[in-house]
């Protein structure tokens, strides 16, 4: 169902690796981030979905101006690594919740960030994935694009998941009880999944800035 002609361009092999890398990393603000909201901010289903407008709006100003500026004029390679080291910054300001944070100081900003990180990459990644390919390959590669999406989202629940599970039990152990054992936890296991994320978006980096070819998108 995948011809090997399709992933044999570097452009689109990198392209496919950065959008599963940032679906995997970026589900775990979706996931965990809404925990954090919800349990230990008390935030209602409803404000939790409007807390997440910050991300949004980096994404929509980010993948505005690489689609309508950048990407023509430099191509993707300059441009997907850095929306990851962006979105890695994003991701480790968010690793260093407490407590103590609120919402304001320590969340709408980092998500912003993180959504401007995310808006660098997908686009140019959708574009340098479905550029230049031969018309009898156009579906294939536009379905790869989504197949991508899919299996990094459930590849990083799942995994995330598990580091998330393994640092609250972790932190139960060497940890003695107390009134904010079960809430301090939580956070702690919030972010080790944040940290491991940050780490994804770096090694993502790294790749997409060794696979994908520089120069203008054909």
């Amino acid at each position: 169902m995948l011809p090997l002609r399709i992933v044999a361009d570097r452009n689109r092999t990198g392209s496919y690796l950065a959008i599963g890398i940032a679906f995997c990393s970026m589900f775990s603000a979706f996931l965990f981030l809404s925990y954090y909201l919800q349990q230990s901010l008390g935030y209602s289903s409803l404000k939790t979905g409007v807390a997440f407008l910050p991300l949004a709006a980096g994404i929509g100003a980010a993948a505005g101006a690489s689609n309508a500026a950048l990407v023509p004029r430099m191509g993707p390679r300059p441009i997907i690594p850095v929306g990851m080291l962006i979105a890695a910054a994003g991701m480790w300001w968010l690793g260093k919740l407490t407590i103590e944070s609120t919402y304001a100081h320590d969340v709408a900003v980092p998500l912003f960030v993180l959504g401007f990180g995310l808006g660098l990459t997908f686009a140019p990644a959708i574009s340098a994935a479905t550029a230049a390919v031969d018309e009898r390959d156009a579906g294939v590669a536009s379905a790869m694009v989504n197949t991508s999406q899919q299996i990094g989202g459930a590849v990083g629940t799942a995994a995330l998941s598990t580091v998330f599970s393994s640092a609250i039990t972790n932190y139960f152990a060497t940890h003695p009880p107390g009134p904010q054992l079960r809430a301090a936890a939580a956070i702690h296991g919030y972010t080790a999944a944040f940290h491991v994320s940050c780490a994804l978006f770096a090694a993502g980096a790294l790749i997409t800035a060794l696979l994908l070819r520089s120069g203008r998108l054909p």
